[in-house]
């Protein structure tokens, strides 16, 4: 069975909402022309107006725009420039829409004209329509409305990148205005050796080093159901909801997909900073309060003892010189056997903390091939 891969997964659900809501506001867009053709600062409409028709041009065109327009941001634009400054990719986008509303306006004219002129589109009378059409200050007006709106979708997308898909979205529908107690899978993972790799690279190719690196981890951590909660230097915090995170046991999966991702770039590595990122990471779950904070701005946070033991956790691989840490209480509901060996590395009181968790080190079993 074909199982499509989370990165796409999350484009198409991107580009269903615009087609829907794309198609929502050409259906406003039509209301408001038919509302000011016949409001008392107008004198009327033309007599080959029709309501319907209206609707069905403007409609038309947020469906056309939308699959046009909307994958062109989904699938390239966002991702070939997603390292673009937002204002950039803004403007880009808006100048580019031009012509995407030429080619729309094309396509409805050549189905328009000839349901108004009930003759084949080549014949002298549509032909005649069809100038008319294409010429008229109509598609002008719409061409205005249409990349207003697409900037707006633009800034939009980039804000849910920003924030992350989830974190964006429950922003929006305020659901963590209340904070809440939830069950939450944590990793934190760091790359090893980050102050002598800072000190010989200097702070801008360390910089760079970084960027690439978060960029390059992004997709693993998405495939794997993850997502990026938050970075803090060197470090990276991933997040899972509890049941996505030990389906399939793809917490633990994950990091062994990051490794094999970065191993498949080591050329890349190596050719622009003489090295290859290596990192190690602790994973731990356990029940969490999640809630919005902020005014000026606003993000939703994880707190809880479960982070704190998550960090401790990280912090034992450099004491043990192990690259993957998770704690028994997670292994406990991990059906990962067939996958990964375990090694009981002691009952261990993490410091700053009074209670004492088994922590266990993890290893890809020799059969395993992670995908």
């Amino acid at each position: 069975m074909l199982v499509m891969k989370k990165g796409i997964q999350i484009k198409l659900k991107q580009l269903l909402i615009i087609i829907i809501v794309w198609m929502m506001l050409g259906f406003v867009i039509a209301i408001y022309d038919h509302l000011i053709l016949h409001a008392g600062i107008s004198n009327g409409p033309v007599e080959s107006y029709s309501f319907m028709l209206s609707v069905m041009r403007n409609v038309g065109a947020g469906l056309v725009g939308a699959l046009l327009g909307g994958s062109l941001l989904v699938f390239y634009v966002n991702v070939k420039y997603r390292d673009k400054p937002y204002g950039y990719t803004i403007l880009v986008v808006s100048i580019s829409f031009v012509f995407v509303i030429a080619i729309i306006t094309l396509i409805m004219a050549a189905v328009i004209v000839p349901l108004q002129t009930g003759q084949p589109l080549f014949s002298p009378a549509s032909k005649e329509a069809f100038y008319a059409f294409v010429t008229d200050g109509y598609p002008l007006k719409n061409g205005l409305i249409w990349s207003f709106i697409v900037a707006v979708t633009q800034l939009l997308m980039q804000m849910n990148s920003k924030f992350g898909p989830d974190t964006f979205w429950n922003i929006i529908k305020g659901k963590y205005n209340t904070p809440k107690r939830e069950e939450r899978i944590f990793m934190f993972l760091d790359i090893n050796s980050s102050t002598a790799i800072a000190e010989r690279l200097g702070n801008e190719a360390y910089h760079a080093l970084l960027k690439d690196f978060f960029a390059d981890i992004t997709d693993p951590i998405l495939e794997n159901n993850g997502n990026i909660y938050q970075y803090v230097g060197d470090e990276v915090v991933v997040v899972w909801k509890f049941r996505a995170g030990i389906e399939n046991i793809q917490c633990l999966k994950c990091f062994f997909a990051l490794k094999k991702d970065i191993e498949e770039k080591k050329d890349k590595y190596i050719g622009r900073y003489g090295l290859i990122p290596s990192f190690k990471a602790g994973i731990h779950c356990g029940e969490m309060v999640a809630g919005e904070i902020g005014i000026i701005k606003r993000d939703i946070t994880y707190s809880g003892d479960v982070l704190n033991t998550t960090s401790r956790i990280l912090g034992e691989c450099k004491s043990f010189n192990e690259e993957l840490i998770v704690s028994s209480d997670l292994l406990a509901i991990l059906d990962y056997e067939k996958d990964f060996i375990s090694r009981q590395l002691g009952v261990i009181k993490l410091r700053g903390k009074q209670q004492e968790i088994l922590l266990m080190a993890i290893k890809p079993s020799i059969s395993t091939a992670i995908i």
